[in-house]
């Protein structure tokens, strides 16, 4: 059954909760995803999440009841009704604003896809940069429209040419609202860049140096990162911890042991991965394991 968001928009969400329905132990669904993207839909009862932050874009709205969480040094709180917009390494938390718990959607956008929908939405055809949207919670219709298709029936695909409008109307969306007056990066500066995250993948499971990434990239480190930061959200050393973490939570849910995981992706031990997997998503990677495995 549809139900629109508190009179707020012109569009339906699937309510997946009876309001007033018993209380629920918190639970984590996640939904298929073509690359680039992730999304998942999650219910908690009180605490969700201990400050974390992540490399990516995280959109998303609250299906029912109060969600609340810290970022930018204020408290937010999102209604059903309102859309979230939390951007890559900035820190937030999670909690229930009321006793009854709260049901949320969110979609994660890796800040490349992003900038690539706006290769050409800058000056003169040029890289637009990436986004920034003043405070976490918005009544923007523009948003909302855009994250339906992704967020709508969290049980369908998503083909492959959907998530491509998807992402171009999400880009668009943020970069109109954002109101994008900076100076469009270089081409050179995102090549240089692209180098360096194709290098960082490439050697996941080993320590990589600035000396490496200069030679690679004809930058040097301070440049490089500056860069980085402007074109990924975040710098080289965060993307790459990110990217071993990605390979944890793959090999955990496959079954690997967390030990096992942890080394396989180039932490020094269980212990080294596990601080920052919480840093990073906000719950151990045993507590993440078994929500992930729940079903509502």
């Amino acid at each position: 059954m549809a139900h629109s968001l508190a009179g707020t928009f012109d569009v339906g969400l699937e309510r997946s909760c009876v309001p007033g329905s018993p209380t629920r132990r918190d639970w984590v669904r996640h939904g298929a995803c073509p690359p680039g993207m992730e999304r998942h839909e999650a219910f908690f009862a009180g605490f969700a999440y201990a400050p974390h932050r992540h490399d990516t874009y995280a959109i998303g709205y609250t299906v029912e009841g109060v969600q609340s969480f810290g970022y930018r040094g204020s408290e937010e709180h999102s209604l059903p009704g309102h859309v979230m917009v939390l951007h890559p390494d900035e820190v937030h938390d999670g909690h229930a604003g009321t006793e009854d718990g709260f049901l949320f959607r969110m979609l994660y956008l890796r800040p490349d896809v992003i900038r690539d929908a706006l290769a050409q939405a800058g000056p003169g055809g040029r890289p637009a940069p990436l986004p920034f949207i003043d405070g976490a919670v918005s009544r923007d219709p523009r948003v909302i429209r855009a994250l339906m298709p992704a967020l709508a029936d969290m049980k369908a695909e998503i083909d492959p040419l959907e998530a491509d409008r998807i992402v171009q109307e999400l880009a668009d969306a943020l970069n109109a609202i954002s109101g994008n007056l900076l100076t469009p990066p270089s081409r050179s500066h995102q090549q240089a860049v692209d180098r360096a995250r194709e290098y960082l993948r490439g050697n996941l499971a080993d320590t990589v140096t600035s000396e490496e990434l200069e030679q690679e990239t004809g930058l040097d480190r301070y440049e490089l990162s500056r860069q980085f930061r402007r074109l990924v959200g975040t710098s080289p050393y965060r993307y790459l911890v990110m990217r071993r973490l990605d390979a944890v939570r793959d090999a955990i849910l496959d079954g690997d042991s967390l030990a096992d995981a942890a080394m396989a992706a180039g932490f020094a031990d269980q212990a080294h991965m596990t601080r920052h997997f919480k840093k990073a998503f906000g719950v151990t990677p045993g507590k993440w394991l078994a929500l992930s495995q729940k079903t509502p």
